[in-house]
């Protein structure tokens, strides 16, 4: 890959699901000895001097004293896409790296790979299998209006604003150089994830990937 300058991104974890597979706030789940938002917050805090955690549940993230803004969904209860543009809304750096606070095996290179592209596009985001992975990816100031419009007409599916603005994917073998193994895009939604997630840990040694 060629050698390119990051560009400054403010973070923003999504923090908004009802866990209801696990039956509890996947959030605070253990990894490694601290919750996986924290193990989040740690990973964004590399690439980011700005990261928000969006939830409606302020209380609770307060307590745990992460270096985050709060902020709340305009619309709660009313999907991702509401989080995202939520916490756009309150960036401090034109492009916003988002993610969701359940991937425990966030790649620092990746994404550090996908900010370098920022700057000359509105969406940088995975694709795997002809599908996007909207929750892992980054988005400019540009996504706000379209979002906005989405929102006001009832429609909550991410990529629907994607053909109005610049989207660059980012195909299979750009995530294999990183990420062989696609960890990344793991996400924790019942116990048997994260069981899998603690025996990834333990069978690899894989503390992290810087």
């Amino acid at each position: 890959m060629p050698a390119q300058a990051a560009t400054i991104v403010s973070g923003v974890i999504l923090a908004g699901g009802q866990s209801r597979r696990l039956g509890t706030d996947k959030a605070f789940l253990p990894i490694l000895g601290q919750p996986l938002v924290a193990r989040t917050v740690q990973k964004l805090a590399v690439l980011s001097d700005d990261v928000i955690v969006v939830t409606n549940e302020p209380a609770l993230y307060a307590a745990l004293r992460l270096p985050v803004r709060l902020v709340g969904d305009e619309l709660p209860g009313q999907g991702a896409l509401v989080g995202i543009y939520s916490g756009m809304k309150v960036a401090r750096h034109p492009q916003t790296l988002v993610v969701a606070c359940d991937m425990p095996f966030l790649c620092l290179p990746l994404l550090r790979y996908m900010t370098t592209l920022a700057a000359e596009y509105d969406v940088v985001i995975p694709e795997l299998g002809g599908m996007f992975e909207p929750l892992h990816a980054v988005y400019g100031r540009a996504c706000l209006q379209p979002m906005a419009r989405l929102l006001a007409a009832g429609e909550r599916q991410i990529i629907a604003f994607f053909p109005e603005v610049r989207v660059r994917a980012i195909d299979q073998s750009e995530i294999d150089a990183f990420d062989p193994d696609r960890l990344s895009f793991l996400n924790v939604n019942t116990r048997e994830d994260w069981e899998r997630a603690q025996l990834i840990l333990a069978e690899a040694g894989l503390r992290d990937r810087a």
